[in-house]
């Protein structure tokens, strides 16, 4: 069975963390991916990811420097981490970056359910730190964090600010961090906020350190690779600017939808084609939030059963597995969706999650990477009946630009992520330059 990234894994990457140079040149910074999921766990991460976006609910929801960071892809694509600093003298922590949030937290020392696998931030050995008296919650739909509201001076890629807001948790859920990861750096808008703050990337757009207004990520692909790995190189993610050298031609960007408020980073989707037919979106259907904390791609109901009805021998599952979707293993599913511009193929290496099981014929069934979100996701404007994650942003470069605020997509190198990482071939790519970590066997 092939281990698959779960839908609630979460883009994360290592920050270099020196001081910003007074250069205006992008510094890029590897990702790390981590964290094995099975299908078994997909029922679970699938009411995660529906909670996170309360699917169901009625509640809605310049002149400077740049960073690139190097993105740690982590067990075979089930998330991708990165490095931050907190506190004085800083301390050093692995957290997930997710564009479908905006709150920063990391558990703490006084943490009572959290186990080893987390680095805890410990407030006693920070002079810089400060703590309120809220306590504040947020749900992650397979559970919840809880902790004291606190201020403390944060690093990420050169960049520092000073008396940022994060959540010092002291409760957590099992399982919702992977193993030596840390926290969240949420990379929404201040709307989502659950803290009600600017996030960190905001802030320092909004204090003018960025030489651009926009950061960038390149996702790297490790669940077509034989060899089970607990983390590896995963890609990389630059802020204040893009890596000219992961990706070729022009980024096309599309404005975030007219009349929406910045809060998820939001795309119309115009069309889906799958096995050569073309499905047409209507604007009432199409809204999509671009999550980078999100591994599959969610859609309405109907869309996603004419998705499937496109592809021979292709079923419904049903019990803790209903939403998602099964096809014959030995059928290669090619996929594609628009924005509104450029058609951007799907590899059918991310549409296939692994078998799942053998159906009446005795044929081995394997997940699809497209799900049903439901019909209902909320209401009010700005509530995305799409979520696409890391099965679509694995085949692109992605840009998110604050000013004017948009989403760009380009064409990926020559080279990238048209192979298993682990592969002879992947020694010349640029996303690895200067790259130091190692790659652990799964234990």
């Amino acid at each position: 069975m092939i281990t698959l990234a779960a839908l609630f894994a979460l883009s994360v990457v290592p920050f270099v963390l020196a001081a910003p140079q007074p250069t205006p040149d992008p510094i890029h910074v590897p990702l790390l991916r981590r964290n094995p999921h099975n299908v078994e766990d997909l029922p679970k991460a699938l009411a995660a990811l529906k909670t996170k976006y309360r699917i169901g609910s009625s509640a809605a929801k310049r002149a400077g420097n740049s960073a690139s960071i190097p993105v740690i892809d982590e067990q075979n694509d089930s998330s991708y981490s990165g490095q931050i600093t907190l506190g004085t003298p800083p301390q050093t922590f692995q957290v997930i970056l997710d564009t479908g949030s905006s709150d920063l937290w990391v558990v703490t020392t006084s943490c009572t359910s959290c186990t080893s696998d987390e680095t805890p931030f410990d407030p006693s050995k920070s002079s810089s730190y400060t703590a309120s008296t809220s306590q504040l919650t947020i749900n992650y739909g397979s559970g919840s964090v809880k902790g004291t509201v606190a201020k403390d001076t944060v690093s990420c890629g050169g960049f520092t600010i000073p008396d940022q807001e994060f959540l010092a948790a002291t409760t957590l859920v099992a399982n919702l961090l992977a193993p030596g990861v840390s926290g969240i750096m949420g990379l929404g808008f201040q709307t989502l906020s659950s803290l009600q703050v600017s996030p960190f990337w905001q802030t320092l757009y909004s204090s003018n350190m960025l030489a651009e207004p926009l950061f960038g990520f390149y996702l790297e692909r490790w669940d077509t690779s034989s060899t089970i790995v607990s983390e590896a190189p995963g890609g990389s993610f630059t802020l204040g600017g893009t890596n000219t050298s992961l990706y070729t031609g022009d980024i096309e960007y599309i404005n975030l939808p007219s009349g929406s408020t910045p809060s998820y980073w939001l795309q119309q989707v115009s069309t889906v084609t799958v096995q050569g037919k073309t499905i047409q979106i209507s604007s009432s259907q199409g809204l999509a939030a671009i999550d980078t904390g999100t591994t599959l791609i969610g859609a309405p109901t109907s869309i996603v059963s004419e998705i499937w009805s496109a592809v021979p021998g292709a079923e419904a599952l049903t019990g803790e597995y209903a939403g998602m979707y099964a096809f014959p293993c030995t059928t290669t599913v090619t996929a594609s969706i628009s924005f509104g511009g450029t058609d951007w193929p799907i590899s059918s290496d991310d549409m296939n999650l692994g078998e799942v099981s053998i159906n009446s014929a005795g044929t081995p069934m394997c997940v699809g990477g497209i799900f049903d979100i439901g019909s209902t996701v909320g209401t009010g404007s700005g509530v995305p009946s799409w979520i696409v994650g890391d099965t679509f942003l694995k085949n692109v470069y992605t840009v998110f630009r604050a000013n004017p605020a948009s989403v760009g997509f380009a064409t990926l190198a020559s080279g990238l992520n048209t192979t298993p990482s682990g592969s002879a071939s992947s020694g010349a790519n640029p996303a690895h330059e200067g790259d130091t970590n190692t790659r652990r066997p799964l234990g």
